[in-house]
């Protein structure tokens, strides 16, 4: 006895072991799955709520559903044995008992599915309630809204709007469990009819003398146990079905096709006379790419209108071109399709001749260098956010300052406490934040640290100041040389860097040439550049 007290307490703890080890294991590889679809998934994609939807429903319930689900089979083999051994103590009795006591457990084995599928299609009805919940969550508890909803006086809204979405949710989960007690209600009925019946017809056998009590007692432990097992059971069934739904959530969400291909399907390796590849995953520039717009048209997923329409461009090879125009008017979708994270619908974009959807996506990409119009803060030290813009190689410390520098960051990052090794943001301890400006600076640095041969830069000084502006046109020609760039923008200042500029209205180009030429030409660029100028006088004369 000592013996195999020794062995169960052993067998325990190993088997908590393994339960732990194997909950990790499977946690981080469904999260790995998630991350990995989630990082591969077309931009266009996040454009969807119902890419959402499923996105939330996979990641919510990454963390214990395979891991439930995992427990649950392995309870259902170990009742299953149990159960097993009490329909054999019960054969004796009559061969119709084990099948009495199935029979008896039947209704409730049809509740607990239907009441699974019932709550699986709650769930999937509610999903985006359940995302709107979370989204006032966060903004009355994130820094980024703290400002605004105080001065706005936001914050009661949003707690009422949040308490209301709950309460609906609470409302409707509450009435899915009553139903489901009053469904187990009238199973457990069927239940104890059947046990009643067959406990009579064992109690008139005992009065005829056909079994003993000791024989009553033990059809009577044996039949009451074999229920409560069959119970369980179908809990675990209920669970395992249940749990599986959300495994079809999962798959659902991993199956997901991108439309943007990569190297599986392109028929040409490297970028054609423009780009190979050097030891450290460096790009030789030495060949400088034209990209130009023939025909494209392009509309955003669930979008009306096309954003662009018959478009063509020319971005020429060791020039700077700036693109202006009106807000909507489809500038920045130019560089979302010169990176391929779309791809047009009509038309091509070309790269030396070549339709970039017959490039190597990843090749492709290292060969550009972007600064989006809203870039990511990274909570990490300088050194590392102006490295990511590099990550396929080791980057000295020497190139970070000097991707700063040609940025106009490096009179920032000096002013920190910890210089390049300072954590930005305060999301973590110990972080320092910066102003707008002093943010796009440091996402210029990471654009410029990449060494490629494209250089794209939506709105660039938006967030700078005249001082800081002015400062940073200065170092843009001569980090620019020799590469081809193309420049979002709404400032003339910036604009007039440039070896050319393009109007565009519309979602097509309107006017090209020089300032100069835009501005004796009188079109849309000399108009709105003289009503800008006129508006500066009148500030000057009211500020003397």
């Amino acid at each position: 006895m000592a013996g195999v007290l020794i062995v169960s307490e052993l067998l325990r703890a190993a088997v908590n072991w393994v339960r732990d080890v194997q909950s990790e294991l499977l946690r981080d590889y469904i999260s790995f799955l998630i991350h990995q679809k989630s990082i591969d998934a077309d931009l266009a994609f996040y454009e969807s709520a119902d890419f959402y939807d499923h996105l939330h429903r996979a990641r919510d319930e990454a963390g214990y559903r395979p891991v439930a689900l995992l427990e649950n089979l392995g309870s259902l083999l170990q009742n299953g044995i149990t159960l097993l051994a009490m329909g054999a103590v019960l054969v004796p009795f009559g061969l119709w008992l084990p099948a009495a006591l199935l029979l008896s457990t039947l209704p409730a084995l049809y509740v607990v599915l239907r009441d699974a599928l019932r709550r699986h299609e709650w769930r999937v009805r509610s999903t985006p309630h359940e995302r709107r919940a979370w989204y006032y969550d966060w903004l009355m508890t994130t820094g980024q809204t703290a400002a605004e909803l105080r001065l706005f006086g936001l914050g009661n809204l949003f707690r009422d709007s949040y308490q209301k979405l709950r309460r609906r949710l609470r409302t409707e989960q509450i009435e899915l469990a009553r139903r489901r007690g009053l469904a187990e209600l009238g199973a457990a009925a069927a239940g104890l009819a059947v046990t009643g019946g067959s406990m009579a017809w064992m109690i008139w056998r005992a009065l005829g003398g056909g079994v003993t009590l000791g024989d009553l007692a033990l059809f009577y432990q044996a039949f009451n146990q074999g229920q409560r097992l069959m119970r369980s059971l179908l809990d675990q069934v209920g669970q395992i079905y249940y749990n599986s739904l959300f495994l079809g959530n999962l798959f659902e969400f991993l199956d997901l096709q991108s439309r943007i291909e990569g190297r599986a399907a392109s028929r040409v390796s490297v970028c054609p006379r423009t780009v190979k590849e050097r030891e450290g995953g460096r790009t030789d520039i030495s060949l400088i790419p034209e990209v130009r717009f023939e025909g494209v048209s392009f509309r955003y997923p669930g979008a009306n209108v096309p954003v662009l329409r018959d478009f063509d461009l020319v971005v020429p090879a060791r020039r700077i071109t700036a693109v202006v125009g009106p807000n909507g008017s489809g500038k920045s979708t130019l560089i979302k399709l010169i990176c391929r994270l779309y791809d047009p619908d009509a038309g091509s974009v070309r790269w030396e001749g070549v339709d970039l959807r017959q490039l190597d996506l990843d090749v492709l990409r290292r060969s550009i260098t972007v600064l989006f119009q809203q870039p990511v803060r990274y909570n990490d030290t300088v050194h590392d956010n102006i490295g990511f813009g590099d990550v396929g190689r080791i980057v000295l410390s020497d190139e970070i300052r000097a991707a700063a520098r040609a940025a106009g960051a490096d009179g920032p990052v000096a002013r920190l406490p910890g210089g390049y090794e300072t954590l930005l943001g305060k999301s973590f301890r110990s972080g320092a934040e910066l102003s707008v400006g002093e943010w796009q600076r440091i996402a210029l640095a990471r654009a410029f640290l990449r060494q490629a041969p494209i250089l794209l830069l939506d709105e660039p000084t938006s967030s700078m100041d005249s001082w800081a502006e002015a400062d940073w046109l200065e170092r843009l020609r001569v980090h620019a040389e020799g590469r081809t760039v193309l420049i979002i923008t709404h400032r003339f200042t910036t604009a007039m860097q440039a070896d050319t500029i393009h109007v565009m209205a519309e979602g097509r180009i309107r006017e090209s040439g020089s300032h100069a030429e835009l501005v004796a030409r009188g079109g849309l660029y000399a108009d709105s550049w003289h009503r800008q100028t006129a508006r500066d006088s009148s500030w000057a004369t009211v500020g003397d």
